[in-house]
């Protein structure tokens, strides 16, 4: 009897025990949420709020901003001990998220992310302002910090305030609805804010009843972000967005691509063609596939530019050897909510980290073997990370070339733009305060087009690099007109080529001759390069596209002259660390460009150069081989 009795009341404590386990597994389901970081303040469910008293039954909340869990006020603010509809709603914030209130709603509970996101690029628009006040004269350098909402009515502010002011995380989003091509700032809503189509039609609803018919549906907010949350500012400028889906703007109008295949009108009426997608977006990748929520709310730290504030290289998941990882254990509060938001079970693998920054990549790891995957984050597809290929690896010439330099199909150009004031516009319409006035910079473009990408090189701390570079500012500016004076008196003409990041990948690299005798890779504009050969002299000529732009004598889309360089005291990049090539470094391209006259890329001694260098390829060089003649 004993020996049962002590069985029995073994089998009830380990029954106990089992369900305490269970207990605290699933209470950590509901309460994840809440980390053990003193950064993060926990909300008590309330349910003494008001508000559910009207606004019973909704639904379409996220799991982790259900009333439920935080209430009402906890978002919205307002007065939720009252049951009067009008003492209710004093001081509540009926779209909150906007920078002006984040504080008070999303940064009770976010305050990390808040003080990121206030000091990000998508919120100081800090390189916009520089490269622009730089541009009119009104600073030194285009490296000096800024932020938009501190511009005043110089040429250069009243230019960005017209034109350019419209994209920055603090603009207000002041209207119910969900994120569209048109959309623009709205601070957290920018990226968090979802309308399922039960909500889009409860508030259609809501609104065609003059407000009478209260929605049964809520947005949710969520860290869900879709490519059009992007798209609406990241369509402007160098247009990553649209490059990425594979559509280069155009000068067409509406009516002039109807029943056209290929073409595609956007919400602003701009309309664009189609060239060819990026590999990552044929895979049905997002953005914040790659871009994750360190780069997207930035690192707190206060970027000029964006190269400075992007910390993902292609090397990160395309690794030469061994990826650079983390564990489960070690990350971060932010990683970890995301890791827990979108339930991911890899908690036994590591996780890659981005080398330049070092933090995770969530929806990423590396199995038992070695092999890499990445979790996309629009569908939970499971994508192979393929290594570096062998080429790229065992290459010792192009190892200051950057991926994107060899593997980008083609890139935006800009050229011929004029700019001037316009006194009297009647209706100039403030980007920046949000209101009408009079007199407006209007900006007139001559062409759209696109191109492989050029080349420039960056040259800094980090070294020596190769990276795609764009027309960026190929443009005149009637400074004149804004002070007063007849149009055309005092203007100002400009050739400033930019780094660029195309986000056109392609699997297939450029050719050799793209790069190494190419006129407008090499900075010469489009036009026909080539190799002439007389009385056993080499002569590389060049026949430009474009007319010479009377400002300076070049041709409309070059950035140097050919073979030349620009003259000392001129600035041709919105950067100061970035460049054309050099005469030298023109002549050691074209070097190899003469050589491929005869040898094709894929030939035994070109191979040869790639591992061996070119000097060893020169040294074995025969009398067949002409070289170029620099005189």
């Amino acid at each position: 009897m004993i020996k049962r009795k002590s069985k029995y009341w073994l089998l009830i404590t380990i029954f106990i025990a089992v369900a305490i386990v269970f207990f605290i597994k699933e209470k950590n389901k509901t309460d994840s949420f809440f980390l053990k970081d003193e950064n993060y303040t926990k909300i008590e469910p309330n349910s003494k709020e008001s508000c559910l008293d009207c606004h019973s039954n909704t639904k379409g909340y996220s799991n982790y901003h259900n009333p439920d869990l935080i209430g009402c006020a906890s978002c919205h603010l307002g007065n939720t001990s009252s049951f009067n509809k009008e003492e209710s709603h004093k001081g509540m914030v009926l779209i909150p998220g906007n920078l002006v209130d984040a504080k008070q709603t999303c940064g009770k509970c976010h305050p990390n992310e808040l003080h990121k996101i206030e000091n990000s690029l998508m919120t100081t628009n800090s390189g916009l302002v520089a490269v622009d006040k730089f541009i009119f004269g009104e600073a030194e350098s285009p490296n000096n910090q800024y932020h938009i909402k501190l511009i005043e009515n110089s040429a250069a502010d009243k230019h960005l305030r017209d034109l350019c002011a419209n994209c920055h995380l603090g603009a207000e989003k002041k209207d119910f609805g969900p994120i569209t091509q048109l959309s623009r700032g709205g601070g957290c809503n920018a990226c968090h804010l979802n309308y399922s189509e039960n909500a889009k039609n409860d508030l259609n609803t809501y609104l065609t009843s003059n407000k009478k018919e209260l929605p049964k549906t809520h947005p949710s907010t969520d860290i869900f972000v879709k490519n059009e949350h992007c798209f609406g500012c990241h369509s402007r400028s160098s247009r990553i967005s649209t490059n990425y889906e594979g559509f280069q703007e155009t000068m067409l109008d509406e009516d002039e691509v109807k029943n056209k295949d290929g073409y595609r009108v956007l919400e602003d009426k701009r309309v664009y063609k189609f060239i060819e997608e990026d590999v990552h977006h044929t895979k049905g990748m997002l953005c914040i596939d790659c871009h994750s929520s360190h780069e997207v709310m930035g690192d707190g730290i206060k970027y000029t530019h964006e190269e400075q504030a992007v910390k993902i290289q292609c090397s990160d998941c395309h690794f030469k050897d061994k990826p650079n990882t983390i564990s489960y254990d070690s990350l971060d509060t932010e990683s970890l909510l995301v890791f827990l938001h979108r339930n991911y079970k890899h908690n036994d693998k590591q996780i890659i980290a981005v080398k330049k920054g070092g933090h995770p990549l969530v929806n990423t790891y590396i199995d038992s073997i070695g092999n890499a995957y990445l979790i996309g984050k629009k569908d939970s597809k499971i994508h192979p990370l393929k290594p570096q290929s062998e080429v790229c690896s065992r290459d010792n010439v192009h190892k200051n070339v950057s991926c994107s330099s060899c593997h980008s199909s083609w890139t935006s150009r800009c050229i011929g733009c004029h700019n001037e004031f316009d006194k009297d516009e009647p209706r100039a319409f403030d980007l920046l305060d949000r209101k009408y006035g009079k007199g407006q910079w209007k900006e007139y473009v001559a062409e759209f087009s696109s191109s492989l990408p050029a080349m420039g090189v960056r040259e800094n701390s980090e070294g020596k690099h190769i990276e795609p570079a764009v027309p960026g500012m190929i443009l005149t500016i009637d400074k004149g007109s804004y002070a007063g004076k007849e149009i055309g008196k005092e203007v100002s003409f400009h050739r400033l080529y930019a780094p660029n990041s195309p986000h056109t990948t392609i699997s297939k690299t450029r050719d050799c001759k793209s790069c190494h005798s190419n006129s407008a890779t090499l900075g010469y504009g489009k036009g026909v390069l080539f190799y002439e050969i007389k009385n056993n002299k080499g002569t590389w000529k060049f026949v430009p596209e474009y007319a010479n732009n009377e400002n300076d004598g070049l041709p409309e889309d070059a950035w140097i002259p050919f073979l030349g360089k620009t003259p000392k005291g001129v600035i041709n990049s919105t950067r100061t660390d970035f460049r054309p090539f050099s005469i030298k470094e023109q002549q050691q391209l074209l070097i190899v460009g003469s050589c491929l006259e005869c040898h094709k890329d894929n030939s035994k001694i070109m191979n040869e150069s790639l591992i061996k260098g070119f000097n060893y390829v020169l040294a074995k060089k025969t009398k067949a081989c002409i070289l170029p003649n620099w005189n």
